[in-house]
């Protein structure tokens, strides 16, 4: 506020950020391609030869579970004359082999396999397809496309921080997807996490999340405790249209982590919600300026998921339509932004979260990325 008690609003991001083609690919460049990105459960993955390709950005990375029971990571091009290897997802069995001229990789990338050429003709720096570094956490699995910047000490435990220690009592490397929500959202990722950040639009856009967590609507949201959690309304404990289920909390939850839900954002591409029963995860796609592919696995324990009246529809269903009004408000916003009057918005007090994507843009793409024209 300033000396007369009036709120004063800080300018977000310009317009640039969000449609300007030059700009997207910076961030890419940038971001993508430069710090770790979340990229779905390491149990998807659960066998040797299991295989998923992923997009990220400019490059195509597979992923694949090695002989030796660990995840790999390698960009989809073969050594030889650049072929994609693989696409989509399955199993490879023996070996990773090009459709073009059939040179053959191990899962762990090393060359084993070229018809007619005797291997030692291939130079040294060929004989291994291009690695990517591969973490996981809490079951969680990421990539970095850039692993000369993880040798140098852009490790996974130093991204995430300190959000492992905050969220340790909950079971993450145990759970299990009991659902999965595909949506293809014409907004800017930045958009989805500006609006994950904040809730100060919770009122007019969520009435029923609202009824479940009144705080949420009290003064815009000013002052929500996310790092304790955030209360339901009396008799409620979980992101359910009742507030209620019959699933019991996981074990080893505290006090306040059994009747409070907690959120996490994580940048750049995960945003993360804690009830007591089950676990919401987002993994945002971007794929153009204005177009962002987000897949939302919602988890269980793998306990409860194996009973015979297990049903994740209570908590799918909540948050499918909690989604599809983030979705359609984020789309709205967008389009909005597209005005040539447009050249900046605004962020209110209660939207102080929000301004962090200002600073981690500044930290990645230098300040000129937040300057106002």
């Amino acid at each position: 506020m300033d000396v007369h008690g009036s709120v004063r609003l800080e300018p977000s991001l310009p317009r640039r950020a969000y449609w300007d083609a030059s700009f997207y690919a910076r961030e890419i460049e940038a971001i993508f391609l430069d710090q770790w990105v979340y990229v779905g459960r390491a149990e998807s993955l659960s066998s040797p030869g299991d295989y998923r390709v992923i997009e990220l950005g400019t490059e195509s990375i597979i992923l694949i579970r090695g002989d030796d029971g660990e995840i790999a990571g390698h960009l989809n091009l073969c050594r030889h004359r650049g072929s994609r290897l693989l696409c989509g997802e399955g199993n490879v069995r023996g070996a990773i082999r090009c459709p073009y001229h059939a040179w053959a990789y191990a899962t762990d990338g090393r060359l084993i396999a070229t018809p007619f050429i005797d291997a030692t003709e291939v130079p040294d720096g060929a004989r291994a397809l291009y690695a990517v570094s591969i973490g996981v956490w809490g079951g969680f699995l990421f990539v970095h496309a850039t692993p000369q910047r993880v040798r140098e000490g852009a490790t996974l435990e130093r991204q995430l921080g300190p959000i492992p220690q905050r969220l340790a009592r909950y079971p993450l490397a145990d759970l299990r997807s009991g659902a999965t929500l595909r949506y293809d959202v014409a907004a800017n990722w930045k958009v989805i996490l500006e609006n994950y950040n904040e809730c100060y639009h919770c009122a007019g856009v969520h009435p029923e999340l609202c009824k479940v967590v009144p705080a949420f609507k009290e003064q815009g949201g000013m002052n929500l405790d996310w790092e304790r959690g955030v209360p339901h309304r009396e008799g409620a404990t979980t992101f359910t249209l009742s507030g209620t289920t019959a699933r019991p909390p996981f074990a080893g939850l505290n006090d306040d982590e059994r009747v409070r839900h907690k959120g996490e954002l994580i940048y750049p591409n995960f945003m993360l919600s804690l009830s007591a029963d089950h676990v919401a995860a987002f993994e945002l796609r971007p794929r153009a300026p204005d177009r962002t592919e987000v897949v939302c696995e919602v988890l269980f324990d793998p306990a409860e998921m194996s009973g015979p009246t297990f049903d994740p529809s209570d908590a799918s269903s909540f948050w499918d339509l909690v989604n599809a009004q983030d979705w359609a408000i984020c789309e709205r916003v967008q389009a909005g932004m597209r005005s040539r009057a447009f050249r900046y918005g605004y962020y209110a007090p209660m939207e102080d979260a929000s301004l962090d994507i200002r600073r981690y843009l500044a930290q990645r793409l230098g300040d000129d990325a937040i300057a106002i024209d």
